[in-house]
Formats: C-alpha cells, sequence, structure tokens
C-alpha cells in the first residue's frame, strides 16, 4: 500500500474513533442526565392545597430501604382515597387541580412522591424498578387512616406515575381501580419519542446509546419496564387509559398498546388533538365527569 493511502486511512479510523468518543461521551452524559435528579435541581413547590381551600396534612413515610419520601394527604370524606402520582421530575404541585376536583366529590387524596423526585431522598429513577418499594410505604400509610375503607382505593397516575400506577396495581390486588393519565407502555416501545422529547437529539443513533448508558447506570435492561406485562393483572378490576393524539413525549401507540394487553374492565379515552398528560387542562370538565364518574362506579358502587 503506498504511504499516502495508509496515511489517509489511519487518518480517516482517526476521525472515526473520535466521533465515536464523542459521541459515547455525549449519550453517556444524556442518559445520566435522564435517569438522575439531584435536588438542587429540581422546581420548587409553587403551590399547596391550602392555595386550593383544601384541608390536607404533609405526611411523609419511609420506603423499606430507607428513602424518606414526602408527600400531602386531604382527608376523604366518603370512605374512598385516590393515590394520585407525578410524572418524570415533575412534583406534588402538579396534582392539586386534580386532588381538589376529586376532594369536591368526597374523595381523600394521597398526592405522593417517589425518591429522586420533590423533596424526597434518592437521586436515580428506576422508571418504577426501585419506586414499587416508595408506592407500599404509601399504601401502607393509607392502611393506618381509620377514615379509609381498604376496599375503596383507587389511583391516579400521570405519565411516568400512570406506568407506575399500573405497575402497582398488577402487584398490589387491593387497589380497586386505576386511571392512567398518558401512560408510556413500555421504555422500549416509546424510547425514540421520550429521547427527543428529553434530550432534544433525534432518535437514531442516540436513543440506542441513551439507553445502554442508561441501563449501565440503573443496573437492569430496560425490557424490564414493560407495563404491557403488567397490565392484564389488574382485571378483574378496572382500569381508565388516557392518550392523546398529538403526544411528543411517549408514543402514541402507547395507549391502544395497554388497551389491547389489559383484560376487562377496561376503558380507553383517545382524543386525537391533544398533547401529553393535557386531558385534565384542556377538556376540564369532561375529565372531570369522566374520571370522578369511572371511580364513583367502581369505588362506591356497593357490588350485589
Amino acid at each position: 500500500m503506498k504511504s499516502w493511502m495508509m496515511y489517509g486511512l489511519i487518518a480517516i479510523l482517526a476521525v472515526g474513533l473520535a466521533l465515536f468518543v464523542g459521541l459515547a461521551v455525549m449519550t453517556r452524559g444524556q442518559a445520566h442526565d435522564l435517569v438522575s435528579n439531584p435536588i438542587e435541581a429540581r422546581a420548587a413547590l409553587d403551590a399547596s392545597p391550602a392555595d386550593f381551600g383544601l384541608p390536607y396534612e404533609d405526611v411523609t413515610v419511609t420506603s423499606d430501604d430507607g428513602f424518606r419520601l414526602v408527600g400531602w394527604y386531604v382527608p376523604s370524606e366518603n370512605g374512598a382515597v385516590i393515590m394520585a402520582q407525578h410524572g418524570l421530575k415533575s412534583n406534588r404541585a402538579a396534582l392539586l387541580e386534580e386532588a381538589e376536583m376529586l376532594h369536591d366529590h368526597g374523595y381523600g387524596v394521597l398526592i405522593t412522591s417517589v425518591r429522586a423526585h420533590d423533596e424526597s431522598d434518592g437521586e436515580l429513577i428506576s422508571f418504577g424498578y426501585h419506586e414499587m418499594k416508595d408506592w407500599e410505604a404509601w399504601y401502607q400509610f393509607l392502611m393506618q387512616r381509620d377514615e379509609i375503607d381498604p376496599e375503596k382505593v383507587g389511583i391516579l397516575g400521570t405519565s411516568m406515575g400512570a406506568t407506575q400506577a399500573i405497575q402497582y396495581a398488577s402487584l398490589n390486588k387491593d387497589i380497586g381501580a386505576v386511571v392512567a393519565h398518558s401512560p408510556f407502555s413500555s421504555i422500549d416501545d416509546t424510547v425514540a419519542v421520550s429521547v427527543t422529547a428529553f434530550t432534544g437529539l433525534p432518535p437514531f443513533p442516540f436513543a440506542p446509546m441513551i439507553v445502554f448508558w442508561a441501563e449501565q447506570e440503573l443496573g437492569f435492561d430496560s425490557a424490564e419496564i414493560d407495563a404491557k406485562l403488567w397490565v392484564d393483572d389488574i382485571s378483574p378490576r378496572p382500569i381508565f387509559i388516557l392518550q392523546a393524539g398529538q403526544d411528543t413525549v411517549v408514543s402514541v401507540e402507547s395507549g391502544e398498546l395497554l388497551y389491547n394487553a389489559a383484560g376487562e374492565p377496561r376503558e380507553l379515552w383517545f382524543e386525537h388533538d391533544l398533547g401529553h398528560a393535557s386531558f385534565d387542562s384542556e377538556l376540564p370538565e369532561e375529565f372531570e365527569a369522566r374520571v370522578v364518574g369511572f371511580f364513583d362506579q367502581y369505588l362506591l358502587t356497593e357490588t350485589p
């Protein structure tokens, strides 16, 4: 081989290697940013139940593995209570309007946080893999409340909180009803959309590399976070799935995939013109009627 050709090949390989290393470093950083949420980076609470005229308690629990978690509890007037869980890197304030809505109909509301969110302990987000310990701690808190009927516990989850709601209800057979507002069906189903939403990068070639680095940091396979495998275990308890047609955070197919995998009773509310987790803000009256009606039907109606 002529020397100039050899030098040219070496130069091309060097440039390729430099690009690969640069891409690896960048995507590893993006993966770390995606799965970590240090407390100093979190948005401060900008409202409380008091701003909505709600009676409430500041409450804390500790998970089995030692994470202190913060929440708000609005007492129940009808014996029923809804666990309300926000989405990725959000906080309790995001669910105050839903809490007001449910309180107006007599429901208690436990607005929960999970590790690495709000003012709770932890920095790593495992998308449900470890957060189920947090959900169980919150559920046990409710079981200590004298005003709560253990047969009248429901869940309202938003975005990542909705996916975790499905996961937890599949594990806890005493959860009576689930409303999943814009859940993702699995990490693998939605990664191309979600990576772009949270990093601004195009799906290829960045999404698979970001997922790879996230798996290394968290220590498990992303395929293990798959609500399609859990949702059928909720049946014969009901699930109500809300999916928006203009969702740019989770895949638009997520709602239908989960609905098809679920057992009866199941409901799917699809709105083509809405964006991610916006049913409550864009269609508030219908959202209230359908969500409260769903909980009334399955938590308050006496079965023969």
